[in-house]
């Protein structure tokens, strides 16, 4: 339980104490939205590595290299852990924002945070709100800024590698956006929290980012095929990588 009660208290504190900083930033948003991006992140970003270390989370990272630094991506990761976002966060080489439910929109502060990264919120439930977002996603690729979203659309509670659900609708944000798709398989990250609700447990992670895969003016039948593809790349990967855990 001490591992838990240290990344509470951490977590409360940097809310609590960031309040002035969000002030400033907002003030920053209305001369520069890009640096607000940037400076927001950077903020934000630290304060999970720190989270990362109170956790007690060792990180084996494979195939960084193929994320191009100097191109904006859509990261398209599996998700079991809360501690997804915390971790890729801290690994991302250039602004980045996530997709994330609009439940998340509720959490009081942090959400303020992730709407200044570039985040939206999305309801799973209506589908004029989806391709709100996924136009939106698009315009903020195009203009610099990579995005992370999870395709199982919540956490994946099953022994399913990609659980019950895949939409590729999330992916048609590549599509739009005519970016690299870049698949990342995280292994073991739900050992960190939610396997043994409420205690943190030391746990070893393994991230794999996968290759790029181009989309840049692949006809609508060939994308559904690198649809299938990024599937069976996470599958692959994320079966491959549980044995090293």
């Amino acid at each position: 339980m001490i591992r838990f009660l240290l990344a509470i208290t951490w977590t409360v504190l940097f809310l609590i104490l960031s309040i002035p900083v969000i002030i400033v930033e907002w003030i920053i948003g209305f001369f520069a939205p890009k640096a607000k991006a940037v400076s927001s992140q950077w903020i934000v970003t630290n304060a999970f590595r720190v989270l990362i270390f109170l956790a007690g989370t060792k990180l084996t990272i494979i195939g960084k290299e193929n994320v191009p630094p100097d191109r904006p991506v859509l990261y398209v990761p599996n998700h079991r852990s809360i501690f997804d976002i915390i971790i890729t966060y801290t690994l991302v080489p250039r602004q980045t924002g996530y997709v994330a439910k609009k439940e998340t929109k509720r959490v009081p502060i942090f959400s303020i945070w992730m709407a200044f990264m570039n985040c939206l919120f999305l309801d799973r439930t209506d589908l004029r709100d989806g391709l709100r977002v996924i136009n939106k996603v698009a315009e903020l690729i195009k203009n610099g800024s990579s995005i992370c979203i999870f395709p199982e659309g919540t956490r994946n509670k099953t022994a399913d590698p990609l659980g019950e659900h895949f939409h590729d609708g999330s992916l048609k944000i590549a599509e739009k956006a005519q970016c690299p798709i870049i698949p990342v398989s995280i292994n073991n990250s739900d050992d960190i929290f939610e396997a043994h609700l409420p205690k943190v447990k030391k746990t070893h992670v393994i991230i794999e980012y996968g290759k790029p895969i181009e989309t840049q003016g692949l006809s609508h039948l060939k994308f559904r095929e690198v649809c299938s593809e990024v599937q069976t790349i996470l599958t692959d990967t994320y079966l491959k990588n549980k044995e090293m855990v």
